[in-house]
């Protein structure tokens, strides 16, 4: 009967992998970008991305941009490979469901990193301009997916899942909040609260209500 109920109400209960996939399809879109900058091309053009975005900018941005071109130029090659790293991690991170709140706000301070230097902030917004570059909108989709953290809880299809049975510190740097046990295991939490309650009931008055052993 207790498989039963549990099977009834994890039937009522959303699925879980509609949340997970569209982490899981995130994190595949940033690996497919992440294998192209580790290509030489993306090496080779760095520093020309980095100066075009600064054509046309507005007087006073020209020392944002100028600080990261002087920065920069003198060590192309080890920005390049960070930026990839950087990227790769980001994706392996996505994909597996690993510390996932640290991930995404780490991910949306340099998306908006990429956005305000390589993108020029999506500018220069004069006539012609077509769009307000593409790393803002990746800022957007993290901090939607914080805000799904926050709300569905934690996530099932996730290595993060499996730590917090182990480490049970790490919701710190996976979770929006704390989670709890209902929210861990809510279909077995909601029965075991109700089995508790008819046993309450049942026992009649007693100084202390006996609790079932599980």
């Amino acid at each position: 009967m207790q498989e039963a109920e549990i099977e009834r109400i994890a039937v009522r209960k959303p699925p879980a992998w509609p949340k997970d996939a569209v982490r899981i399809t995130f994190g595949l879109v940033w690996l497919v970008d992440a294998i192209l900058k580790w290509l030489p091309g993306f090496r080779s053009s760095y520093m020309d991305a980095i100066r075009g975005a600064a054509d046309g900018q507005p007087a006073w941005l020209h020392g944002w941009f100028q600080f990261w071109i002087n920065l920069q130029a003198p060590r192309v090659s080890f920005f390049a490979y960070l930026v990839a790293v950087v990227e790769t991690l980001i994706a392996l991170a996505l994909i597996f469901g690993f510390a996932r709140k640290l991930t995404y706000v780490a991910a949306i301070a340099f998306s908006l990193l990429i956005w305000a230097t390589a993108e020029g902030f999506g500018g220069p917004y004069t006539a012609g301009a077509a769009d307000v570059g593409t790393a803002v909108i990746y800022a957007l989709v993290f901090a939607s997916l914080l805000v799904l953290n926050y709300q569905c809880g934690p996530a099932r299809y996730s290595v993060d899942r499996l730590i917090e049975r182990r480490v049970p510190w790490w919701y710190r740097v996976a979770e929006v909040g704390r989670p709890t046990a209902r929210e861990r295991e809510p279909a077995r939490a909601l029965v075991a609260t109700r089995e508790g309650s008819m046993t309450s009931v049942t026992d009649g008055p007693t100084d202390a209500p006996r609790r079932v052993a599980s």
